[in-house]
């Protein structure tokens, strides 16, 4: 254990810390993660920064009072990926609850838990039964006994629906729990209805109110499909600690994905510049953002949600090439360099709108050398093949199966090949498979 909150100190010292919400609020997305791969994940997600993982991610290992696995679940990530991450257990704001979180983590180095406390009118009645003010107040008194009794692990709260909560009261329960020990303070939105410029206001007036002393995170939905742009409006306001999940999976439509939130503010210093402030510095340890398609592959396999052609960041489409302006010059119709910041090789792809330059070039990388006719006559045959089954992308076998017939049409009769397939990996550099017309 240490006795030192090392999120609480980053966030402070104006590091970027996120608070990791797939095997946890991903639950609620209809996804469930083995205990073995939450480690696994915990493990690769600290990783991305070093040995200053701890303190750039809480990794919200599981919901202990679930059942016995979770528990479970919770205590191996708990005890297994200490080192990687700062582990956390949630908890929902009762007595017995908290004592099975604080087990869940206990001994290991930088644990936490995370009480959720209802803050509006319509969450209090919902969840306790009870008005907001008597919820707050029911909840600093559990802060309190958590904070008692934690032996080293930090205490974090969770203020529910705090947009439709009295903004003034939040705040001063915001303060309160600071004061009796809480680390961090999570105002969620819960229904995910915030626009970016409600979101600043609310992050600011919570800040403004509970004094200086408080450390709020923002945990915020994606229904309206705002939950990257409400972020980042948190950030502006002066949050830094955010809640996110791999693949966006939360409940209902999901929440800020992850690789989306990193990739965004570590990838050009001047964006981040534009969200954080002039001169500001991040990270500890700075990201490794090549590790990022790697990382959702994975959770993608795990969960079975998919990894789209549009999906930014880590999609499919990431990298691909399929016409011929952007084929020829590249770097002026993508907003980033995919090789070098993610490690993504550019593939050049046949679909319905291939030019001859991109039909080459795919010849070429499965061991075909066309000339001009050949090119015209291969191209007329992927537009013609794109039609007639409906489908944009034709696959590679099946063009060096067609290639296969058309060169051998072109060659004198008892001639060898002059060029043997190519078998290294298909996702060669754009620049490298550009063809030399015969």
């Amino acid at each position: 254990m240490s006795g030192i909150d090392v999120v609480r100190e980053s966030a402070r010292a104006g590091r970027v810390v996120l608070f990791e919400e797939s095997p946890r609020d991903g639950a609620q997305a209809k996804t469930l993660m083995s205990a073995g791969f939450r480690v696994r994940l915990a493990r690769a997600q600290g990783a991305v920064f070093g040995a200053d993982g701890p303190r750039h991610v809480v990794f919200a290992a599981g919901f202990p009072s679930v059942c016995a696995q979770e528990y479970e679940a919770t205590r191996r990530v708990a005890l297994e990926a200490e080192g990687s991450v700062s582990p956390a257990a949630i908890c929902r704001g009762t007595e017995q609850d908290v004592r099975l979180a604080l087990a869940a983590v206990r001994g290991a180095a930088h644990a936490r838990v995370m009480v959720i406390v209802a803050a509006s009118e319509a969450t209090a009645r919902a969840l306790v039964h009870r008005g907001a003010r008597e919820a707050l107040a029911d909840g600093l008194d559990l802060v309190k006994s958590a904070v008692d009794r934690a032996d080293g692990v930090a205490v974090d709260v969770c203020l529910v629906d705090a947009p439709r909560a009295d903004p003034g009261l939040v705040a001063a329960y915001a303060g309160a729990m600071t004061a009796a020990g809480a680390g961090t303070v999570v105002l969620a939105d819960t229904v995910g209805d915030l626009l970016p410029g409600q979101a600043r206001a609310l992050f600011a007036r919570v800040a403004a109110g509970a004094g200086p002393d408080p450390v709020l995170v923002s945990h915020l939905h994606n229904d309206l499909g705002l939950g990257l742009a409400n972020t980042l409006a948190a950030l502006e306001s002066g949050v830094r600690v955010a809640a996110c999940s791999w693949l966006g999976m939360a409940e209902r439509s999901g929440m800020v994905a992850t690789e989306q939130l990193l990739f965004l503010l570590a990838h050009d210093p001047a964006k981040a510049e534009q969200v954080l402030g002039a001169g500001c510095r991040p990270w500890w340890t700075a990201p490794d953002l090549t590790r990022l398609p790697g990382i959702a592959r994975m959770v993608s396999a795990e969960t079975g949600v998919p990894l789209t052609v549009t999906t930014p960041i880590v999609g499919t489409g990431v990298g691909t090439i399929s016409t011929g302006t952007p084929f020829t010059h590249p770097a002026t119709f993508q907003p980033y360099d995919p090789e070098r910041l993610l490690g993504v090789r550019p593939t050049v792809i046949l679909t319905q709108l291939a030019s001859g330059r991109v039909v080459r070039a795919v010849a070429e990388r499965l061991g075909h050398r066309l000339d001009r006719e050949a090119t015209a006559t291969a191209l007329a045959w992927v537009k013609d093949r794109a039609y007639r089954d409906n489908r944009a992308v034709v696959p590679d076998a099946d063009f060096a199966a067609y290639l296969e017939g058309l060169t051998a049409a072109h060659r004198p009769t008892g001639a060898e090949p002059d060029a043997q397939p190519d078998t290294r990996p298909a996702a060669r550099p754009a620049a490298d498979a550009r063809v030399r017309t015969a």
